[in-house]
């Protein structure tokens, strides 16, 4: 039987900040607790990965700062919610929360779906009853438009009263779940609001060339959550498994346009759209769910997927087991003990990425570049991307690669998962 190993090689800079930053719970998305919150509309700027800075509108918890996107609000099924909102921009905001029944507004002034807070201007506290387990997100209800683009967004978790589950069944129950928010920005909209001509925006000439998930653009969704060089982009995107493992991925566009979200290494099964369970009766579980090569969230919707891999079909064994030897978590029965299937080329052929471990084999690190610092995939675990499928979003202001683009990780049974 193969034995898992670690080698050294890859990116210090990604090892100085898995080393700096506390990992939350097991497989919890990071956000604020509530079910109280009080949020403040601030501005600031969001950092791209070339080295550009965007100024930007978002909401902060509390007398924090500004975050793009808007800080993750966590509640259970059954919570009053109680959201105060204060505002520090030049415009009046508010927030609206769709897929929430019986919202009430109180305080601000008289807005066209809600009550706004002017500059400066008194708060406003809503408040209504987290009846629905699912996916949602928040977002400005006065001049959405311009808001949502500017980054008053963000997503609101009802987790189920049954926990580890998604929704009231067990065709919802996941090992860990990841948050994948996506959004988009056109720079010459937010250098308009930056110095005082918002009369000029005009939304018929859009053109974003920024992409982001979790409010980063690839490689940028790789480092850790909480990182200090992104002061106002707190949340990472990378996902990490075991063979096996049900990844609950909860997928928000919050932007204008159609993205197709692609994950390498197996379809997801999509079983709920808006906080929605997809299933023909009360009770019958996700029995409308379906498989997707690629999902494509409506702007402004939600979806909820499983994604489970254990390397099925692939014809041999992932683990270089032999037939002999035990089966480990997650493997694929039918292909134990199957020999791989090809000759390794020279190393000396071969031009490997840090992410590569050197061994076809989970867990088994073999030839590994010769460069400083950890690797970022220090314990030898199969990587996937996960992109867009628009090849246009996965360019950072039009220079590839990056954007819509992240990575996922599966490592070995015996390595304990990173949270990222």
């Amino acid at each position: 039987m193969t034995k898992h190993t670690t080698s050294m090689g890859g990116a210090m800079l990604l090892a100085l900040a898995l080393a700096s930053f506390p990992a939350p719970a097991r497989g919890a998305i990071p956000g604020v607790e509530g079910p109280s919150f009080s949020l403040t509309a601030r501005a600031g700027f969001v950092s791209t990965p070339e080295g550009g800075s965007i100024y930007s509108w978002g909401y902060a918890d509390g007398a924090g700062l500004m975050q793009y996107p808007g800080p993750s609000l966590l509640v259970d099924e059954g919570d009053v919610v109680t959201v105060t909102l204060s505002n520090e921009l030049p415009v009046n905001v508010s927030i609206v929360f769709p897929g929430q029944q019986g919202v009430t507004a109180l305080g601000g002034v008289p807005g066209a779906l809600t009550s706004e807070v002017e500059p400066g201007g008194t708060p406003v506290t809503y408040q209504f009853t987290a009846a629905r387990p699912g996916t949602y997100q928040y977002f400005t209800g006065t001049d959405t438009q311009l808001g949502v683009e500017m980054g008053l967004v963000g997503a609101l978790i009802v987790r189920s009263a049954t926990a580890g589950w998604a929704y009231g069944h067990a065709d919802g129950a996941y090992d860990r779940e990841f948050l994948v928010l996506e959004t988009e920005m056109d720079p010459i909209i937010h250098e308009l609001v930056e110095t005082g001509r918002i009369a000029e925006v005009d939304f018929t000439a859009y053109r974003p060339v920024y992409w982001f998930l979790n409010g980063r653009s690839a490689p940028d969704t790789m480092v850790p959550a909480g990182a200090q060089w992104f002061p106002h982009q707190p949340y990472s995107c990378m996902p990490m498994s075991h063979p096996g493992d049900r990844l609950l991925v909860r997928l928000i566009n919050a932007g204008r346009g159609l993205h197709p979200f692609h994950t390498h290494g197996q379809h997801m099964r999509i079983i709920a759209q808006d906080g929605r369970l997809l299933e023909s009766a009360p009770g019958a579980g996700a029995d409308l769910s379906f498989l997707r090569f690629t999902t494509t969230v409506a702007p402004g919707g939600t979806e909820d997927a499983i994604y489970s891999w254990t390397g099925d079909n692939l014809g041999w064994d992932v683990y270089g087991h032999r037939p002999g030897d035990p089966l480990e978590p997650g493997e694929y029965a039918l292909d134990h003990g199957k020999p791989f299937p090809v000759i390794m080329p020279d190393p000396k052929d071969l031009e490997p990425g840090p992410y590569y471990a050197g061994s076809p084999f989970l867990g088994v690190a073999g030839y590994r570049p010769p460069v400083a610092g950890t690797s970022p995939n220090a314990h030898a675990g199969y990587v996937f991307m996960w992109h867009s499928h628009k090849e246009y979003e996965m360019v950072n202001n039009d220079t590839p690669p990056g954007g819509m683009m992240t990575m996922l990780i599966v490592e070995h049974p015996d390595v304990p998962v990173m949270e990222m």
